[in-house]
């Protein structure tokens, strides 16, 4: 059975959460707001235009929220083209083994287009994903499935033949309310936090394109 890979983008290809905290601590200092203490932890794979009003509550005017935003990942930019990324351990490989298998491999995010192209370049990554889906592009966020179920049209098969990797429970969820194989990866999150997903990994070395195929024909065994 052909089958389609969508992989959320922090924390699962990269972990850029340090950056992304630096970035809201200097947007607040130059708004003037505060950020409550929890604010990263419950904001975390949400996107901004749920973080600034709900989470933060900073502002209820969407063309305030849409100018924080975008300043915000300018400032997040800014971090990681002084500092630079690192791939997380076992992406690259993983990635490439499926490009090598023509298994079509898309991006399926919260994150920013901008933020996901900057990434690409900055680890040579360029050419893996034939398509992305990211925050532009959806209205809601996860566990709405609507970002994967986008993502799994771009990979131009239907979401059953698709699998998602993803570090949140948010994540896991949304990936299952599309009726896609779901995978946890235990990079930013303890595994327990993903035990409703098909397969938890420590991270994408315990991962190949063997162990996911498994996990659809178990799937197809299974199913009544």
């Amino acid at each position: 059975m052909k089958i389609g890979a969508i992989f959320d983008w922090d924390g699962v290809v990269i972990d850029s959460s340090l950056a992304h905290e630096e970035s809201w601590e200097l947007l607040a200092k130059e708004v003037g707001k505060p950020l409550p203490a929890y604010h990263f932890k419950r904001g975390f794979g949400q996107r901004n235009a749920v973080i600034i009003p709900e989470i933060l509550n900073w502002s209820q005017d969407p063309a305030e929220i849409e100018r924080w935003s975008l300043r915000k990942e300018a400032l997040y930019r800014d971090i990681v083209a002084e500092r630079g990324l690192v791939a997380l351990e076992g992406a690259r490989e993983l990635i490439d083994e499926l490009v090598q298998a023509d298994v079509p491999c898309v991006v399926g995010t919260s994150t920013e287009r901008a933020n996901v192209e900057m990434s690409l370049e900055l680890l040579s990554l360029q050419g893996r994903f034939s398509d992305m889906t990211c925050s532009e592009d959806v209205t809601r966020g996860k566990p709405d499935p609507e970002v994967f179920l986008k993502a799994a049209e771009r990979t131009g098969l239907p979401s059953a033949q698709c699998f998602v990797i993803e570090d949140t429970a948010h994540g896991i969820e949304a990936a299952l309310a599309g009726g896609m194989i779901a995978i946890g990866v235990a990079t930013t999150r303890p595994a327990e936090l993903l035990g409703d997903a098909h397969l938890v990994a420590k991270d994408m070395t315990e991962l190949n394109l063997a162990i996911i195929q498994s996990l659809f024909d178990h799937r197809q065994i299974t199913s009544p």
